[in-house]
């Protein structure tokens, strides 16, 4: 699944149209769909996407012990 399936998939289950989000995130449509074409859309705005839509958001790699390491923190959790 690419970033722009996902993102659409969001909107798609919390019942809001992609212009909605783009109005939310503080971007224009037009901007927005050449990210999603391109699959540019940054991790900054996957957070802002997320805030927006009051959902979490993580981007992780995860260690055979279990533990993260999270894009965000750079930190290492259980």
């Amino acid at each position: 699944m690419t970033t722009s399936d996902m993102i659409r998939e969001l909107c798609e289950k919390q019942d809001i149209s992609l212009a909605e989000l783009c109005r939310r995130i503080e971007q224009t449509p037009q901007n927005f769909n050449k990210k999603l074409k391109r699959g540019t859309v940054s991790f900054e705005e996957m957070m802002a996407i997320a805030e927006a839509l009051n959902v979490e958001y993580e981007q992780a790699f995860i260690l055979p012990d279990g533990k993260k390491i999270n894009i965000s923190s750079g930190e290492r959790n259980r």
